[in-house]
């Protein structure tokens, strides 16, 4: 069996929190050793690049590495060539070496799309870097606040300024800003892909860190991917680094410092959705002024209002919401598979809460639709489901995301999903059975019983009568009332053999959505018997609360 893509911390994380038999396999699937050619476009199109790497000192910092359109290359899926180097004064001038442990972060502020890669610096010279993958996987898009970027023609020169405490003027910066980047490493004995260095992405309502004293700050550890993997690297190296980005001048804000994780105690009442807390201690500290020559719009520029026009319970635990612009006019189209990021001003929050839902509509609809889960302890979902009712005001962004079917092929398309991972599916499943190009659609769905199963009627419609869609579903759990054959189709859980079986072959296009295991273990079944890795697509997201 292939090594773990994980170090002994994360491991120790997701055995504390219990995840970890279920992020193993699907980790397994999307961590990998070199680019596909899908992040090798995203890499070398992004304006920018976050770098995480080490000081001479052993001491973590953060940086952005900029250029002019191309300056990052992938000469082959296992190099990135990045003709940028920190500049003079950054706290990582003189890091990038040969043999350098460097993490990457390529982000889209715009799109919220990201893909981190870890590896090393294999080549410097004439201000380029050669930098070779050892890991890569994209990540969810949650908590990113969409931002517009462009550039500036008149750049003055950076320039650096060094202290260890933070003063009035920093503080109030960390205080205000609602994204932050975090550098973080560990590196054990042996040769081991997951070590290195890491590079990633936080970010909450403006106000989510709060400053302790000049020499200390903290901040929430949200639900995420279960990875773990900036939080692994602190339980067994707790020193990190952390880059503020004022969007409006492009100046850094680094500092480097040791950090303590709280992951119990009454000053999570504080945070709320905090699932852990993160007191970072600062050692040292770098604001670097005018450091990039881009500039970012704030994200309100993207929001629009939209109102409840329907409000519909699909299940025991999922309920639909209808959503039309408030002033009437027509909604920015979108792809099915894509997702809707609102915004939700909960009482007794400071600051308006974010989520992500997949639309679970027609996308030629004039209309949004989504499907939402009540999550245990969920502030947004149980929000939604008790407090919002038609007529209730929803502000959002335009609906974002890259799983989406490609509507150019012809192969037959196998939807497949379980739980309320069926809620892009639909969508798909409405675009496709309209389109009467003659494309053959299998739609799979695992439920874990006629309670627990949204949108059924709505699947079975699309279906019935037809020889070019097939839906079939299983119940884990069938109730005494559910009935074989009205509802559902067999008892157990999808497999891949099951689905070999209905649908005659392998050769197809496969889009996945669904609980992490159930992913992971389809993924790794329908390779095995024959289906193309490249064919098989899922939908990664984190929980959502």
């Amino acid at each position: 069996m292939q090594p773990s893509p994980f170090h002994l911390g994360e491991q120790a994380v997701q055995s504390r929190l219990g995840v970890r038999e279920q992020i193993e396999p699907w980790a397994r699937q999307v961590v990998v050793s070199a680019l596909p050619e899908q992040h090798r476009d995203f890499h070398t199109a992004l304006p920018f690049v976050i770098a995480a790497a080490r000081d001479a000192e052993g001491r973590p910092w953060a940086t952005m590495l900029a250029g002019d359109n191309g300056f990052i290359s992938s000469p082959d899926a296992a190099h990135l060539r990045i003709n940028a180097t920190p500049s003079n004064g950054d706290a990582l001038a003189d890091s990038f070496t040969a043999g350098a442990e460097l993490g990457l972060l390529g982000i889209e502020l715009d799109t919220r799309r990201r893909n981190r890669v870890n590896g090393n610096v294999v080549q410097r010279d004439n201000g380029s870097v050669l930098f070779e993958v050892a890991q890569a996987f994209g990540n969810c898009p949650q908590y990113i606040h969409p931002r517009a970027l462009r550039r500036v023609t008149a750049h003055s020169a950076p320039r650096a300024r060094r202290s260890t405490t933070l003063s009035r003027h920093l503080i109030a910066w960390v205080e205000g800003a609602d994204t932050f980047f975090i550098a973080s490493g560990y590196r054990g004995d042996g040769d081991n892909a997951a070590f290195g260095m890491d590079a990633s992405h936080r970010g909450g309502e403006a106000g989510f860190i709060k400053v302790t004293t000049p020499a200390q700050l903290v901040f929430p550890d949200y639900a995420g991917n279960n990875h773990f993997n900036t939080i692994g690297n602190l339980m067994v190296d707790p020193r990190a680094g952390l880059l503020f980005i004022d969007f409006a001048t492009g100046s850094l804000l680094q500092m480097s410092g040791h950090t303590e994780i709280d992951w119990d105690s009454p000053a999570l009442a504080e945070f709320p959705g905090a699932r852990r807390l993160v007191y970072f201690n600062v050692e040292a500290i770098v604001e670097i002024d005018c450091a990039v020559p881009l500039r970012w719009e704030g994200a309100q520029g993207f929001m629009r209002t939209l109102r409840v026009i329907e409000k519909r319970r699909e299940s025991e635990d999922v309920t639909s919401f209808v959503l039309a612009a408030r002033d009437g006019g027509t909604l920015a189209s979108f792809e099915p598979g894509q997702h809707l990021p609102i915004a939700l001003d909960v009482p007794g929050q400071d600051h308006s809460v974010q989520r992500t839902y997949s639309l679970s509509g027609h996308p030629t609809a004039d209309t949004y639709r989504i499907s939402v889960k009540r999550e245990k302890r969920g502030l947004a979902s149980g929000y939604l489901h008790d407090h919002i009712e038609t007529g209730a005001f929803i502000d959002a962004w335009a609906p974002a995301g890259d799983f989406h079917a490609d509507a150019t092929s012809q192969k037959p398309l196998v939807l497949i999903s379980a739980g309320v991972g069926l809620t892009p599916m639909v969508s798909m499943l409405h675009a496709f059975a309209d389109n009467g190009v003659g494309r053959r659609v299998w739609f799979f769905h695992g439920a874990r019983d006629g309670g627990h199963h949204p949108l059924a009627g709505e699947v079975r419609a699309l279906a019935h009568g037809r020889d070019d869609v097939n839906a079939y579903v299983t119940y884990s759990a069938p109730r005494p009332t559910d009935e074989l054959g009205h509802g559902f189709d067999a008892e157990g859980r999808l497999d891949a053999n099951t689905i070999k079986r209905l649908i005659g072959h392998l050769d197809a296009d496969f889009y996945i959505c669904g609980p992490t295991g159930f992913m992971a273990t389809l993924r790794d079944d329908l390779a095995a018997i024959g289906a193309a890795a490249e064919s098989i697509h899922s939908e990664t997201f984190g929980p959502l609360g």
